[in-house]
């Protein structure tokens, strides 16, 4: 070889080597000094802004988000939090980033990744199971999307996977909250080891500590609430049939809803937004307007102004630490304009609280519900057709589902095994409607001219909502002290510092615009949610300048 070409070569080859490597060095500052959104926190806003500017794409999200979510779920704190992500998402994501550069973004949550409970069906050929945490299910072939599913598709949302949930919703027996057969036991992000509530248990762990821009979670009684409210979130509890629940796994027709959890009121206004509608495959929904709202349009600071807000006491819970709390933001909503009654209590509260009409409701309806949900399925590798053989497919693979010593118990699918749709039911659905709606949420509204009902979210808040199918919206209110005395571990803990609670606001069918007003006026005049953050350990370190450019 000529040794000037030689010479020229290997200078050549150095000056680009040197090139290269300023380069990387000025992508690294590049990202360094560049502000991107903090994943924590992020608001989907911030997301689509970054999207939209070009910052990072939906695939930056997505790689980000599943690093996230290996740090934690089965590493460090070993949350338990994802039973499993989704293998197309990344291959989405990039066909949404192309999408966006050419037609633009199909609405505010396009290429925003959301996890879904695993009890909200998604699609089979994309990879991802739907089994309400149980081993009965794996394999098992959907029909289609559920339809919040297929909704949150079309608007160009990525489902990035299923969240670990209480096995079955919560209505296998009596098991703590957030273990799944599937899944494991899923644990708090605020302090390590303790009870994240359930049933939506990983939906709720996901969205608090930024595994995801939102989640997904259905309520039957509680179960959006409650783990909105354990970990440090916005959670709206729709109206029975505001959102369709097809392909969703049921406990009851007449009291299941699924609806958004949220780190921002804004941020779960504008998935409900998507969410809504009527759908010819559930019924329920066909009761609401032809027109969905825009809830985005109810964030208003100033709605708490001239309303008129009812304490039902008989109700509020026994929690020091949350009564204090409580108490003292009713002073702030006082402030902000706001008329509080208090005591507003419901004329039938004393008949609510004894009770026990909604037992025998969810009892029969969860044999005729999940029934129905299997015999519509395409294929279960299981050969499960039935709660009969869910039950003893529990028995066959006890050291997967029944793990001693505190996972044992089915004793709820046994009762609803032996239930029968028969008088007693029917009489305690309408005592329900009675209960709950007509003596109860709707004449404490009447009787006290009010606009809506406030209370401790972790007070007697869902109950009397699940029975009637009305809505609530649980927003951060406050932590538990330093000084609060950390309960057993059975397996999991009750009670610690740190923990969070919420405050929530009660309506009458439909009304989940006025309630997002209002929520969305106490969130921004507080600000709690970060007024104390995750334990250090539970807190991903991955954030998008670790992947734009890599």
């Amino acid at each position: 070889m000529n040794p000037r070409y030689s010479a020229l070569m290997k200078t050549s080859f150095l000056f680009g080597l040197q090139y290269l490597m300023l380069v990387c060095a000025l992508n690294s500052t590049e990202n360094t000094n560049v502000a991107f959104p903090d994943l924590y926190e992020a608001s989907i806003a911030e997301l689509q802004d970054g999207l939209q500017s070009g910052l990072f794409s939906s695939a930056d999200l997505v790689t980000a988000y599943f690093a996230r979510i290996e740090e934690v779920n089965h590493q460090g704190p070993n949350l338990h939090a994802v039973i499993e992500t989704n293998p197309s998402a990344l291959t989405q994501a990039a066909e949404l980033d192309n999408e966006r550069k050419i037609s633009g973004p199909r609405s505010p949550l396009h290429g925003i990744p959301i996890i879904l409970k695993d009890n909200i069906a998604t699609m089979h050929s994309e990879g991802m199971n739907t089994t309400a945490g149980s081993f009965a299910l794996l394999g098992s072939v959907v029909p289609r999307d559920a339809t919040v599913a297929a909704k949150l598709r079309a608007a160009g949302a990525i489902l990035l996977g299923k969240a670990n949930l209480s096995e079955w919703a919560n209505f296998r027996g009596n098991v703590p909250s957030g273990f799944s057969g599937r899944g494991g036991q899923a644990t708090s992000p605020y302090f390590p080891n303790a009870d994240p509530s359930g049933s939506s248990a990983g939906s709720g762990i996901s969205s608090a500590i930024g595994l995801a821009a939102a989640a997904l979670g259905s309520e039957t009684d509680g179960s959006i609430l409650s783990p909105s409210s354990r970990n440090n979130l916005v959670g709206i509890k729709p109206t029975v049939g505001l959102t369709s629940r097809a392909g969703v796994i049921p406990i009851s027709s007449h009291q299941d809803t699924v609806g958004p959890m949220a780190r921002s009121v804004t941020d779960a206004a504008a998935i409900l937004s998507v969410m809504a509608g009527r759908d010819p495959l559930d019924n329920f929904t066909l009761a609401q307007p032809a027109i969905v709202p825009d809830y985005s349009q109810a964030l208003n600071t100033s709605a708490l102004q001239g309303a008129r807000l009812g304490i039902p006491r008989l109700f509020e819970g026994t929690d020091p630490n949350i009564l204090a709390a409580f108490n003292a933001s009713v002073e702030i909503i006082r402030g902000l304009g706001a008329t509080i009654v208090d005591p507003a209590d419901f004329p039938d509260a004393t008949e609510i609280l004894q009770s026990g009409n909604e037992s025998i409701v969810l009892t029969t309806d969860f044999k005729v519900d999940v029934n129905q949900y299997i015999a519509g399925l395409l294929e279960v590798p299981t050969g499960v057709r039935n709660l009969a053989d869910l039950i003893q497919f529990n028995i066959d693979h006890a050291s997967e589902e029944l793990i001693p010593p505190f996972y044992t118990d089915q004793s709820q699918f046994i009762a609803s095994e032996n239930s029968t749709v028969d008088d007693a039911y029917f009489a305690a659905l309408a005592a329900d409607g009675d209960l709950g709606r007509t003596r109860g949420i709707d004449a404490t509204l009447k009787e006290f001219d009010l606009d809506a009902i406030l209370l401790p979210t972790d007070g007697f808040t869902a109950g009397p909502a699940a029975i009637a199918g009305y809505p609530v919206i649980t927003v951060p209110l406050g932590f538990q002290p330093d000084n609060q005395t950390v309960s057993p571990a059975n397996p999991i803990i009750e009670n610690a510092p740190g923990i969070p609670f919420g405050i929530a606001f009660m309506g009458t069918a439909l009304s989940e615009f006025k309630l997002v007003g209002l929520a969305f006026a106490y969130e921004q005049a507080t600000h709690n949610r970060l007024k104390r953050l995750a334990f250090p350990e539970a807190i991903p370190k991955t954030q998008l300048k670790d992947v734009v450019g890599h």
